[in-house]
């Protein structure tokens, strides 16, 4: 099915460009998605007039886990959210599996240069352990594109990875480092480092296991415990085919295809591009499932576009990739 606008033209969109390219997705979204046009008419919304990023109808995300979200036949690719046995997980059905790619690699490329100056870890225990996990499917690309011999997944193989990484850091070898957040407590608290060549990055998922902590202590700690100066961020969800980082200070920052605004808990609907409230995410990657995703996450929103999270909307259902309590 054709696009509303050259794909490629994403990954340098200037900013000017982003709210005609989102009102050109929303319209063809609204009249080829079923699930996304029976949303707009059933909570009475429109797509007739939008003047501003503020207007558009935003999918809540819990309809990832009981609806086919997807334009077109049904596509070959599945992501799937992680969860327990008892929780529904969120289905998101790509269609076109090189968006997917361009864009996690087009992300790394804007905000850490290119995989191959990297050896890239992942410390994914629980994302490993099931299939259809977007993370370790991105993850697991930049690890082919970095080429470097000690990148690749370490599930508990503590011992190993201290080696390699004291063998990465005697050679002054930049390494990412990205894991699951009580994968990291758990490596850091058996084998403290000193990182002097490593950028960690944390991707969210207590998931249960472990007492709560705030993001400023699970920094604190990973920080003592590893030797760094700064915990990257990365936010990123199985509904979204794109990613925002933070590079030390828990401020999100998107890339050109992404935004996010916020929307008042009691009304969704009631959206503004500045402040405190429900971030809606608009994903300009997700061109053949759902763009605009109304997210049950808090944050705030911030002038220049960049935003923190805060935690979880009230009653909104426990997502595998749980944040933390701040």
């Amino acid at each position: 099915m054709n696009t509303p606008f050259d794909i490629n033209q994403l990954w340098n969109l200037p900013a000017n460009d982003f709210l005609d390219t989102a009102k050109q997705l929303c319209v063809f979204q609204a009249k080829n998605n079923p699930v996304y046009k029976q949303w707009i008419e059933l909570s009475n919304q429109s797509v007739g007039r939008i003047e501003t990023v503020n207007a558009i109808p935003f999918l809540p995300i819990s309809f990832f886990k009981n609806q086919d979200v997807f334009i077109g036949d049904r596509p070959s690719t599945l992501f799937e959210s992680s969860g327990t046995t008892q929780d529904v997980v969120s289905k998101h059905w790509v269609a076109d599996i090189s968006i997917y790619e361009q864009s996690f690699i087009k992300c790394f490329q804007k905000f850490y240069g290119k995989p191959a100056d990297y050896c890239i870890i992942g410390l994914l225990p629980s994302y490993l352990e099931r299939q259809h996990s977007s993370l370790v499917y991105m993850v697991d690309k930049l690890i082919q594109l970095s080429g470097h011999p000690q990148s690749g997944f370490y599930l508990n193989e503590f011992e190993k990875l201290d080696e390699v990484l004291k063998k990465l850091e005697a050679n002054k070898i930049h390494t990412w480092f990205i894991g699951v957040s009580f994968g990291l407590i758990d490596f850091s608290n058996a084998f403290p480092q000193h990182l002097k060549y490593a950028t960690v990055i944390e991707t969210g998922g207590m998931k249960g296991r472990k007492e709560e902590l705030t993001k400023e202590e699970l920094h604190g700690l990973l920080k003592k415990n590893l030797g760094v100066d700064n915990i990257h961020s990365e936010y990123g969800m199985t509904e979204l085919l794109s990613q925002a980082y933070s590079l030390g200070n828990g401020i999100f920052r998107c890339p050109p295809w992404m935004s996010v605004l916020v929307g008042e808990e009691q009304d969704p609907t009631a959206l503004k591009s500045k402040g405190r409230g429900v971030l809606h995410i608009i994903d300009l990657a997700n061109i053949y499932s759902c763009a605009f995703i109304a997210t049950q996450d808090m944050g705030e929103v911030y002038e220049d576009g960049t935003f923190q999270v805060l935690g979880r909307a009230d009653n909104s259902d426990r997502r595998g990739c749980s944040l933390l309590a701040i």
